[in-house]
């Protein structure tokens, strides 16, 4: 990347099926793509792509100074892998990585999902309250202390890495009903385990920098984002409230929201099949949508 930086990444299906880049939440890293999605993209021929954040895996820690910017390591990522079209998925903390995406290379993007996906919190389109407000609040103290934070993170990981799979459980038996019986699945459990793991081998800055570019300005507007969204959201998501990410669809030029009846915050990841399907028959068309909700 830039200033000779890495970018890490895994990916699963064939090199020459059509390309979907899927950006982790936060806390993530490359892995945290549900086994079922990794089985259809082998299946249906479809290449998806997690790229580790700066900070996270073998990422090179980096703040950018805004989330725009990002898009900019993405346009050579696609380059330096021969990818001239994509469509993008983001997790809760990776939403606003795939919709920069959808701002700055409206010509290479040709659909983007966003499951619970974060609003902005400052610009026209920020929305006010939920849990994001804690991070506004600690923002100038996680500006400075990044670093020595993110070698704390990686330190405690590692000290209690033989207990990660009781603390996940621990974790999961405090969640909403959604949450709970989703991390109770062998499968998405193993996921988030190998994901976590593996990613925080080394390094543990990236959530930390994710919190910082959230409470700032994201280097565009959501009426920037003209092409296909389609966004998922539990409508009882406990970490980014529903009226979130409804707040959002409404001011996006093209795009619909799925509501995941009785789902909290991970509800995306259990229909993982039909978000690729959906975004699979998404072109390069402009048309405009309607920001609609629909029960799924």
């Amino acid at each position: 990347m830039r200033d000779d930086r890495r970018l890490s990444f895994a990916e699963y299906g064939p090199r020459r099926g059509p390309a979907i880049i899927w950006m982790h939440g936060t806390p993530g890293a490359r892995r945290q793509i549900p086994l079922e999605a990794r089985e259809y993209a082998d299946r249906r021929g479809v290449r998806i792509i997690g790229i580790d954040r700066p900070g996270i895996g073998s990422s090179t820690p980096y703040l950018y100074p805004d989330i725009l910017d990002w898009t900019h390591d993405l346009e050579l990522f696609l380059e330096t892998l021969a990818i001239d079209t994509v469509r993008l998925i983001g997790l809760s903390g990776g939403a606003p990585y795939a919709l920069a995406a959808g701002a700055a290379l409206p010509d290479r993007v040709h659909g983007i999902g966003i499951l619970g996906g974060v609003a902005p919190t400052r610009g026209p389109d920020a929305a006010e309250g939920g849990i994001i407000q804690l991070a506004v609040h600690a923002a100038p103290l996680l500006t400075l202390a990044r670093l020595p934070l993110g070698v704390t993170l990686t330190q405690t990981i590692r000290l209690v890495r033989p207990l990660a799979g009781p603390a996940l459980d621990l974790y999961a038996s405090l969640q909403p009903p959604g949450d709970k019986n989703l991390l109770s699945r062998p499968e998405f459990k193993a996921m988030f385990l190998d994901d976590l793991l593996n990613g925080s081998r080394f390094q543990t800055s990236a959530p930390l920098a994710d919190l910082i570019l959230f409470t700032r300005d994201w280097g565009f507007d959501a009426a920037d984002v003209r092409v296909p969204v389609r966004w998922w959201h539990g409508d009882a998501d406990h970490i980014v409230p529903f009226r979130h990410g409804q707040h959002v669809v409404d001011r996006l030029p093209d795009a619909t929201m799925s509501v995941i009846d009785g789902e909290s915050h991970l509800g995306g990841l259990g229909i993982a099949e039909d978000v690729i399907d959906t975004l699979l028959d998404l072109g390069p068309h402009r048309a405009r949508g309607t920001g609609r909700a629909v029960k799924r």
